[in-house]
């Protein structure tokens, strides 16, 4: 099944069912240096490979640097 996922303001398609965690990887995003919301939820990074896309969730990545 497909569905659409609104990540950081961009529909992107994906196949239903999905992990966040398998969402990030097949958008090379590592998910230890990413801070996800998702629906205005903050996401723990413990809890991506739990969590379970659903049609029309809105994503918020956010990659973490490092540096100053």
């Amino acid at each position: 099944m497909k569905g659409k996922i609104l990540a950081n303001g961009t529909a992107v398609e994906v196949g239903l069912p999905c992990s966040l965690e398998q969402f990030l990887i097949a958008r090379n995003q590592l998910p230890r240096s990413v801070v996800v919301e998702r629906n205005g939820e903050a996401v723990a990074p413990s809890q991506f490979a739990g969590v379970s896309l659903a049609d029309g969730d809105r994503l918020e990545i956010v990659r973490i640097v490092a540096g100053g």
